[in-house]
């Protein structure tokens, strides 16, 4: 097994653990806005969780579903994590409105920036 398979079952359990909780997100990716270098659009609020620290020494990613437009911060719960297997950079799915979603749904909302390499949806 490679370090790099280890961190990413260390990110995965990092997320697994807040599964069931309230968490706060601080978006600092709105709703419309384009990321700077890949040049797509956020369909979905995308952050962080504050006071998180994955192994690569930032805050754990996650997306923010829920909010009708763009938001600053948001408050939910961790309901799945997007679990990459390609990069150690998973992302903790976070709801605000307590609507269930199912998974192809979320798959749905996060193909904008998830569709280019293998993921699975964890719940846990």
């Amino acid at each position: 097994m490679c370090m790099a398979d280890v961190v990413g079952q260390e990110t995965l359990r990092l997320g697994l653990a807040l599964l069931g909780s309230m968490v706060r997100v601080i978006v600092d990716r709105p709703m419309g806005s384009r990321h700077p270098s890949a040049r797509f659009r956020y369909s979905v609020n995308y952050g962080y969780v504050p006071a998180t620290v994955a192994p690569d020494g930032e805050e754990l990613d996650a997306y923010l579903l829920g909010p009708a437009g763009p938001v600053e911060t948001g408050v939910g719960r961790a309901i799945a994590v997007v679990h990459r297997e390609y990069q150690d950079d998973d992302k903790l799915v976070v709801v605000t409105d307590n609507q269930e979603y199912t998974d192809d749904e979320i798959l749905r909302m996060v193909a904008f920036q998830e569709g280019h390499g293998r993921h699975r949806l964890v719940r846990g």
